[in-house]
């Protein structure tokens, strides 16, 4: 009995001492996300939102890639809710994440937030939209100036000279707003248009758009021409049109490429889109994250102003796609199917 009693009591301290072993240091540990649980490089990734039928693609290659080169990724989407986005920043930087990637809602309300995980030491990649004056240790998009030359050249061609344009926008706090206008207003100077109305849709929400055409009906039909900020923008400025009877004879130019937008561009209700190949985009960002998570350097040839940093800048090419050239285009590059793209047209 005395010897049952002392192996007790000894298994008892040793449990005893154990546990107070475990309550010590750190009591931040438990949250900590790290190679130190699967040997795994974590990335967190926020997305502005899925409104835009192109992030979801962005999202998979991303995440497929990362997971080629041996990292998890943390997706998050913050609904187009500013606070939420830097809710989901702050949740990685306590976490520890070794990279962090944004999707940007607002090019200034992020800038605090995105320096707080720079000071935290953890690289950041401003993915498609620029933060300004963060300091990010990447930004990589496509050329947004460019997008918008090919909108303005795509809409004149077809106009010519002296015209009347609608421009329907996404929001002012995205910078890529401002570069895809100025590239579309060089092309408006040079072919002396007359933008003759301007709406900025907040949250990209085509609704706003819808309505925008919807309440000013006399100013839609004295226009020559509707510039869209993406596709589904153009979408439902081309379904308010066709309820005033005007779809096909007023031309719309867009971007993204979107399924639905290329539908209508062979059926002859949309003249234009920008096709940027985003599987190229998201695999290049995937290789940067894992590259930073890793503490190698990344050298770019060219550096964007981002206000007060030279941010390194890997800016892709995009490409303007007709009725002429999808099928070289967007088909041949396996971003949609042919027979998805031709579903309502008849030989």
């Amino acid at each position: 009995m005395k010897s049952i009693r002392r192996y007790i009591c000894i298994l008892t301290c040793l449990i005893l001492f154990a546990v107070s072993l475990s309550g010590c240091g750190g009591g931040d540990k438990q949250n900590e996300v790290s190679k130190e649980d699967n040997g795994k490089i974590q990335i967190g990734m926020s997305f502005d939102s899925f409104v835009i039928e192109r992030w979801q693609r962005d999202r998979d290659v991303f995440v497929a890639t990362a997971r080629e080169l041996g990292a998890e990724v943390n997706v998050q989407s913050a609904n187009g809710e500013i606070e939420e986005q830097i809710t989901q920043i702050n949740y990685f930087i306590n976490k520890g994440v070794d990279a962090i990637v944004v999707v940007a809602i607002d090019a200034d309300a992020l800038t605090n937030v995105i320096l707080k995980a720079k000071k935290a030491g953890i690289p950041v990649i401003c993915y498609d939209r620029i933060v300004k004056n963060a300091n990010a240790d990447l930004y990589i998009s496509f050329d947004n100036e460019k997008v918008g030359d090919f909108m303005g050249r795509a809409l004149y061609e077809k106009l010519g000279k002296n015209k009347k344009i609608i421009e329907i926008c996404g929001p002012e706090s995205d910078n890529n707003v401002e570069q895809v206008a100025k590239g579309f207003d060089y092309q408006s100077r040079k072919n002396a248009a007359q933008i003759i109305g301007v709406c900025h849709c907040g949250g990209w929400k085509s609704e706003i758009a819808y309505d925008y055409i919807n309440e000013n009906e006399e100013l839609v039909k004295k226009a020559d021409g509707i510039m869209c900020g993406n596709d589904a923008l153009a979408g439902v400025a081309i379904k308010a049109l066709s309820e005033m009877r005007l779809a096909g004879t007023v031309p719309v130019v867009g971007q993204d490429a979107d399924l639905e937008a290329c539908q209508r561009i062979v059926e002859g209700t949309q003249e234009m889109t920008v096709y940027k190949p985003v599987e190229n985009l998201a695999k290049a960002a995937a290789e940067y994250a894992v590259s930073l998570a890793k503490g190698e350097e990344v050298k770019t040839a060219t550096l964007y102003n981002d206000g007060t940093y030279g941010v390194p800048f890997v800016k892709l090419e995009p490409i303007a796609v007709t009725k002429e050239n999808m099928d070289e285009t967007v088909i041949a590059g396996g971003y949609h199917l042919k027979e998805d793209v031709y579903i309502n047209v008849t030989e």
